[in-house]
Formats: structure tokens, C-alpha cells, sequence
């Protein structure tokens, strides 16, 4: 199966694996399944890096694809029906960056891995990051 990863779930992954719960330390343990990075993580992770938010060991042009590549983690473009589906979303909340990642699940049919509460309303299947349930 394929599941879309929230930034914090990869960054998370990389650093505090011990933050991710049960379910989803299952879901990405289990070689069977694939794990894909949104452009638009890379992106945060880029943006948040330029303004001092999240410190790496490498620039992000590094640090991402070789992190990625060190995890198997496949990379997931911005195509144009995804940016546009973003106009169709109920107004839950406006982080342009967790939008454009409830399009992506929705229009490619994956599950989202979160411990991010705010997605709960959307019409997308979840796959709980964090030790509590969302």
C-alpha cells in the first residue's frame, strides 16, 4: 500500500522514532509498503530551515534527497490537479503546506500518516503518527 507522510512524521523518522506510535511505526516498518514525500514537505522543510525554524546538519538541497534515499522514501511532485484541488477543501484550517497534502491523499487515493489533529475533519483515511489516537 501506498501512504502519503506528513512532513513532522519524516522528520520524525529521522530524529525521534521513538515519537511515532505503534500504528505507524507498523505501517512504515512493513517493506511492502511505500512511503512518499510530498514536494510541498520539502518545501516547508526548505522554508522553515531559510528562517531559522528547523536547524539540519546539511542544506536542505542536501539533507532532503539524502535522507530520503537513506530511508526509501519516494518523492511525490505537486502535479496541477493536486494545487488545484486545494480550491475545493473545506476551510478547516489554511496551512497551505497540510492542504496541499489532504489534496495529494485525496486525489491519489492514499492514507496520510499524522499526529497532526487538524486533518480529522477532512475526507481523507489517517494513519495515526504520534503514541495518542487522533
Amino acid at each position: 500500500m501506498r501512504y502519503l507522510l506528513d512532513t513532522h512524521v519524516w522528520l520524525w523518522m529521522l530524529s525521534n522514532p521513538a515519537a511515532l506510535g505503534e500504528r505507524a511505526r507498523t505501517v512504515i516498518e512493513d517493506r511492502t509498503n511505500e512511503l512518499l514525500l510530498s514536494a510541498a514537505s520539502s518545501w516547508e522543510i526548505a522554508i522553515k530551515n531559510a528562517i531559522g525554524r528547523l536547524p539540519l546538519p546539511s542544506p536542505p538541497a542536501q539533507f532532503v534527497p539524502d535522507r530520503m534515499s537513506r530511508t526509501g522514501v519516494i518523492g511525490l511532485p505537486v502535479e496541477h490537479a493536486h494545487a488545484l484541488r486545494v480550491a475545493t477543501l473545506p476551510a478547516h484550517h489554511r496551512d497551505p503546506f497540510d492542504r496541499l497534502l489532504v489534496a495529494q491523499a485525496q486525489v491519489l487515493g492514499m492514507a496520510l500518516i499524522t499526529a497532526d489533529e487538524k486533518f480529522a475533519p477532512y475526507e481523507i483515511q489517517l494513519v495515526p503518527a504520534g503514541r495518542r489516537t487522533l
